[in-house]
């Protein structure tokens, strides 16, 4: 293998050849064998966005000839396309708050950037990572910078998901419109309502999830570029700190701008509590929902089997023609797994020290990770699961037929008392709330099925006025 000599202020380090990273990742190789996994692509191409703008106004401020200008710019372009991802070796989770991922960075644009120049690598006389692709900047404002706009992108992803998945739950809304069933609390039998109208419950829910999601970009959009070290700017020229971000917005198309104040940006990362918390909220919902279609779905003949469930895969290997609910159940540990990186994120957010978060790292890996769960879970959901749920009409009508909650739609015609004597005589007597209202003359059948119709059951409080005593 041909080798390279590459020095730090630790020493001398051999790197292989035609690797486009260097020393400082070597390093963070040795250093970081912890999750043995690399940092998020969406976070690489977002650093790589970074460095663009950072060298789009370094050049404005008269740094390189054109020729290194547009070489740099090309390698950017090209790990911003995801086209340089194998290049970035250091692990997720790694120590100096970032420092790894930004020089892993730094060393593959000025190596990339070299060999579009026709040089060899290493010729860090023409293209330093350091004193080039990191001029003006800190990792302590790159990073957090790349994670904001990394988690901006993925969000808008995620949004685009939930809408998908809302636009499922409508749907089912409209076609379980007319379909009885028995509603349930504490998981016992309660009163009357429709499938859709719990059906309705859950587009609800995820209705606010997605506005949740959508307000939640704006607790991202500002960022710290240009503060440097500690927020100070130490380090960066004055046109520099204040042009960078605009840059920033160019390149990425969104509403990134410079905090006014760059230490409180800097150093604070609860912004990223914030942001898991909404996360988290649409992962609760998630859990709920995929819970009750798994228990709607129970049996299908020993249980409550009021919905079918698309059959996805064999459930057994031992069961012959068992099916189990394996899309709520993913989406179920998805939701789960997001709850537990959020503590993750609020225990790293709330441990940072002084003017800087050390922790930015797991922060990071946490909340990409959540939203990325996120992202798939809701794409599942709706496209393997809500799509295809079909009602079992005759299970829902036999369930509220044999059940004696059907007998409080009756409280308003026939009052609380006869109404309590129907339900007694019905479990002593092994009969139905019909059979026993009809065979003791209480009302027609007629008026019995007006009382425990879809828009009977659903209607907004009595249509009986209260008498006045």
């Amino acid at each position: 293998m041909n080798l390279r000599k590459e020095k730090d202020l630790l020493g001398e380090m051999d790197i292989p050849a035609d690797a486009l990273y260097g020393i400082h990742t070597a390093r963070a190789i040795e250093n970081f064998p912890l999750a043995l996994r690399p940092v998020h692509t969406k976070l690489i191409s977002a650093f790589a966005a970074v460095k663009l703008a950072c060298a789009k106004t370094n050049h404005e401020l008269g740094k390189w000839d054109d020729n290194v200008f547009s070489a740099i710019v090309q390698a950017c372009e090209e790990m911003i396309a995801g086209k340089l991802d194998q290049h970035i070796k250091v692990d997720a989770m790694q120590g100096g708050a970032g420092t790894s991922t930004n020089m892993n960075v730094n060393e593959v644009l000025a190596n990339r950037a070299l060999i579009i120049l026709g040089k060899k690598t290493g010729d860090y006389d023409t293209i330093s990572p350091i004193d080039d692709i990191n001029l003006h900047q800190s990792t302590n404002d790159t990073y957090p910078t790349a994670l904001k706009v990394a988690a901006l992108w993925q969000l808008s992803e995620l949004e685009q998901k939930i809408v998908i998945l809302l636009e499922h739950f409508q749907q089912k809304e409209k076609e379980f419109a007319d379909i009885i069933k028995l509603g349930r609390t504490q998981l016992q039998d309660a009163v009357l309502t429709t499938l859709g109208r719990q059906m309705s419950a859950y587009s609800d829910a995820i209705g606010r999830d997605r506005w949740r999601i959508y307000k939640c970009a704006e607790r991202l959009r500002v960022v710290n570029l240009g503060g440097t070290a500690i927020g100070t700017g130490l380090g960066a020229p004055r046109k520099f700190i204040f042009r960078a971000a605009e840059h920033l917005k160019d390149i990425t198309k969104l509403p990134v701008c410079r905090a006014e104040n760059l230490i409180d940006a800097t150093q604070n990362t609860d912004v990223f509590v914030e942001v898991s918390g909404i996360l988290k909220a649409l992962a609760s919902n998630l859990l709920k929902i995929s819970t009750d279609l798994r228990i709607l779905s129970s049996g299908p003949d020993g249980g409550i089997g009021e919905i079918i469930l698309p059959a996805r895969q064999a459930g057994s290997s031992i069961m012959p023609g068992k099916v189990n609910p394996v899309i709520p159940e993913a989406v179920s540990q998805a939701a789960i797994m997001v709850m537990v990186n959020d503590n993750a994120i609020t225990q790293a957010c709330s441990a940072g020290n002084l003017e800087l978060n050390q922790f930015m790292p797991l922060i990071a890996d946490a909340i990409l990770t959540n939203i990325q769960l996120l992202t798939n879970a809701c794409d599942i959901f709706a496209r393997l699961c809500v799509s295809g749920i079909r009602a079992d009409e005759k299970r829902c009508r036999q369930n509220v037929e044999t059940s004696t909650a059907i007998v409080t739609a009756l409280v308003e015609k026939i009052g609380y008392k006869t109404a309590q004597e129907i339900a007694a005589a019905a479990k002593n007597e092994n009969k139905t709330i019909r059979q026993v209202v009809l065979e003791r003359g209480l009302m027609p059948e007629t008026e019995f099925e007006n009382l425990i119709s879809p828009q009977k059951v659903t209607m907004l409080g009595s249509a009986v006025d209260v008498e006045k005593k």
